[in-house]
């Protein structure tokens, strides 16, 4: 198998040097080319036809998200941004990148170098295996009306990774605030799901907020699971759902866990909860999806159509977790349909 091509666009000298220099210490990979800007990008886009191109989001002549939005359509392929902490991440994923990191807020050297090996390295062999075609066919921007859940005391719980910030907000744009209470667990850096929270907020018809310890779970709102080291649960108490946000180990590799919110929804909500995992690389939730289902609650999982990455989806449905396997922009509707049964 051969490498796994690589355009590193950055503009500052030194941070291009340690990821050339890194990134290239492991023999899957192949630094073909780097550049300074999006001008010297496209150029190099061009010669080298690289697999993979990681993106600074500040450059020089053109920023990164400006970029994404001129390449994508002309240039497909997959994209993993590098960024501070802010809420420009999130355009470049609707533009069209794959994922993202976190750059580390150190100067020191050895911190970086791990960052770039332990983090970066990462997200670009899960972003080679993207299926770049599907990323701008994510998002029908039309609000669909359904008809309003029957039930009372019902849940729905939501798990997704790579490409899922896209792929939550292609199914909740449709949830009216006649949905059930939510409760999501998206992989995600510490910082960067508060932000993500409100912008949900600020384009959904429901109420969007980062999660906190004794937050009640209410129907028209949803709560994301913050990024960090700590663990979403569901529990109950007095008879009403509520959050429990604790610190934890990681959990198949990840802190928030999609596993750890499922299966304290199987415990907590029974037959009374909707499961739905989303497109991401690994197997996080498939085991709480499965706890979900043979506790009587509905499962539904991405198809592989549809998908970004197909990986949580899949070992979930291997194992016998998924129900209804539907496409991304037809999720929303099977969700009100099984609502409406219970």
């Amino acid at each position: 198998m051969r490498p796994i091509r690589v355009l590193i666009v950055e503009d500052s000298i030194v941070f291009r040097e340690l990821l050339v220099q890194n990134l290239s210490r492991d023999s899957a990979i192949n630094v073909v080319a780097t550049a300074r800007d999006p001008y010297e990008a496209r150029d190099a886009i061009i010669q080298y036809k690289p697999d993979v191109m990681t993106l600074d989001v500040e450059l020089p002549r053109m920023n990164g998200i400006d970029f994404l939005r001129k390449l994508i359509p002309q240039y497909p392929l997959p994209v993993v941004v590098i960024s501070a902490l802010s809420d420009k991440v999130f355009d470049a994923l609707n533009a069209g990148a794959v994922d993202f990191v976190a750059k580390p807020a150190v100067s020191n050297r050895q911190q970086l170098e791990e960052f770039i090996r332990n983090e970066l390295l990462v997200k670009i062999k899960i972003a080679s295996t993207a299926k770049i075609s599907n990323i701008k066919k994510t998002v029908m921007m039309h609000e669909q009306q359904y008809l309003s859940p029957k039930g009372k005391d019902n849940i729905v719980a939501i798990g997704a990774s790579t490409g899922g910030t896209e792929a939550i907000f292609s199914v909740v744009k449709d949830f009216g605030t006649d949905i059930p209470g939510v409760v999501v667990t998206q992989h995600m850096p510490q910082g960067f799901t508060a932000m993500y929270a409100k912008r949900l907020n600020d384009q959904c018809r429901i109420n969007v907020k980062e999660a906190q310890t004794g937050d009640r779970v209410l129907p028209g709102h949803m709560l994301l699971a913050p990024g960090g080291d700590m663990h979403m649960h569901l529990v109950k108490v007095n008879g009403v759902y509520q959050v429990e946000c604790k610190k934890g180990p990681k959990v198949n590799g990840h802190c928030p866990s999609v596993d750890v919110l499922f299966e304290s929804v199987a415990k907590t909500a029974g037959s009374h909860a909707v499961g739905i995992i989303l497109t991401g690389m690994g197997g996080d939730g498939a085991k709480g999806l499965l706890a979900m289902r043979k506790a009587g609650a509905k499962t539904i999982g991405q198809d592989e159509s549809t998908c970004i990455v197909y990986g949580m989806p899949k070992v979930a449905y291997d194992l016998g977790a998924v129900q209804y396997q539907e496409k991304l922009n037809d999720i929303a509707g099977r969700t009100y349909a099984l609502l409406n049964k219970m």
